[in-house]
C-alpha cells in the first residue's frame, strides 16, 4: 500500500457570483488528478507557474477541502476523517513553504516556533537537537528570524516541519527563493534527512535540473492536469508528451563540450486562462501535433510502458514492459 494515494482530486474556486450570491464562474485549479507516493520515495511535481502545483499540495494537506476526489494517507481517507483523526494525520504530513522570510513569526524566537510542533517532555532539548540536525546551533534557540540569512531561515522552517515527526514532507518550491549555492546546501540537507528519518517527499518545483537531481519519479502538470508520469531518468531520457518534451528541451546542459541535439522547442502562444480552459486536451492550443479529435476528447492518463503514464491521444506506442537503460557518460570535449 502506498503511503499517499490521490484519487481523482479536483479543486475549483468560485471567482464570481450573481446577484443572489450564487457562484456564476469557476476557476478549475486542479482537475481530476490521481497519483501515488510510496514510502521513502521522492515524487517531483513540475510544470509552469499557475498550473496548480501548490493548490494540489494544499488540497492533499486538507488546508483547502478538495471539491472532489479522495486523499488517502496511510490507509485513512482524510476527507472522511473526523477532526481528531485529521489533526493526528496532519502531524505526519508537514510542508516547507517557498518563502522562509514570511513563514516565520518575526516576533517570536525561532526556538518557540519550532517547539509548537514538539510534544512531550524535554521539548527545549529536542528543539536544540533539531537545530543542530539542520546545520544550526542549539544556542540559536532564543534568537529571532531577522538575525538569520535566507538559507538559515529555510533550515529553521525545515526544523519546524520535522518537529512533529512526519512521514511525509511536502517541499513547495522550497529552494527557488535561495541563491544557487544555498540551493545545493539545502538539497543536500533534505537528502540527508530523507535517509536519517525515512521521509517521503512531495517535491514541487519548476526547476527541472533540481528535480532531476533530487526526485525518484516525476509527475508533469499542465493547467491543472497530470500529463505524464514516470521514473525521473526515463522521462529525461525519453519524454513522450509534447509538453514534457518542450520543458526538457529548454533545460541547460552543464557538461562542457556537449551540445544539445535539438534546439529548445518554443511553444506557441501563452498558457490558456484556467477560467476558460480549452475543451478536450488542455494542451491542444499550443501542441504542434494537435488534431480535431484533441478538441473533443479528454485524454486519459494511460500506461505506455513499465512505470510510465501519458495523457495524449497521439502519443507514440511504446512496447509494454520496456526497460529503460541509462545513457552512457558523454565523451570529453576535444581540445
Amino acid at each position: 500500500m502506498p503511503l499517499l494515494r490521490v484519487e481523482g482530486l479536483s479543486q475549483r474556486f468560485a471567482v464570481a457570483r450573481d446577484i443572489f450570491g450564487r457562484p456564476s464562474q469557476w476557476l478549475e485549479a486542479v482537475d481530476r488528478v490521481s497519483l501515488d507516493l510510496r514510502r521513502g520515495e521522492t515524487l517531483g511535481i513540475v510544470g509552469e507557474s499557475g498550473c496548480g502545483k501548490s493548490t494540489l499540495a494544499r488540497s492533499i494537506l486538507q488546508l483547502t477541502a478538495p471539491s472532489a476526489g479522495r486523499v488517502i494517507f496511510d490507509g485513512v481517507d482524510l476527507g472522511a476523517a473526523d477532526a481528531a483523526t485529521l489533526r493526528r494525520m496532519r502531524k505526519r504530513m508537514q510542508i516547507v513553504m517557498q518563502d522562509p522570510f514570511s513563514a516565520l513569526n518575526p516576533r517570536r524566537p525561532i526556538g518557540a516556533s519550532i517547539a509548537d510542533g514538539v510534544t512531550g517532555p524535554g521539548r527545549r532539548d529536542r528543539v536544540r537537537a533539531l537545530l543542530e540536525k539542520v546545520g544550526l546551533s542549539g544556542d540559536d534557540y532564543g534568537r529571532y528570524p531577522n538575525e538569520f540569512s535566507g538559507g538559515q531561515r529555510q533550515r529553521i522552517c525545515i526544523a519546524r516541519a520535522l518537529g512533529p515527526g512526519p512521514d511525509l514532507l511536502i517541499a513547495d518550491e522550497a529552494v527557488s527563493a535561495l541563491d544557487v549555492s544555498v540551493q545545493a546546501q539545502i538539497l543536500n540537507l533534505l537528502a540527508g534527512l530523507r535517509q536519517d528519518f525515512g521521509l517521503s517527499f512531495l517535491f514541487i518545483s519548476h526547476n527541472l535540473s533540481v528535480v532531476r537531481a533530487f526526485c525518484d519519479r516525476i509527475a508533469v502538470m499542465y493547467l491543472g492536469r497530470i500529463v505524464e508520469t514516470g521514473p525521473t531518468e526515463a522521462i529525461f531520457s525519453d519524454p513522450v508528451h509534447p509538453y514534457t518534451r518542450a520543458l526538457i528541451s529548454a533545460v541547460p546542459i552543464p557538461v562542457p563540450g556537449r551540445r544539445r541535439a535539438a534546439r529548445a522547442q518554443l511553444l506557441p502562444g501563452d498558457v490558456p486562462s484556467p477560467l476558460n480552459p480549452p475543451s478536450g486536451c488542455r494542451f491542444r492550443t499550443r501542441c504542434p501535433h494537435a488534431q480535431t479529435e484533441c478538441a473533443a476528447t479528454v485524454p486519459p492518463l494511460d500506461p505506455i510502458a513499465a512505470g510510465r503514464h501519458v495523457a495524449c491521444l497521439r502519443r507514440p506506442v511504446l512496447p509494454r514492459g520496456r526497460v529503460w537503460a541509462a545513457p552512457t557518460a558523454p565523451e570529453p570535449a576535444a581540445c
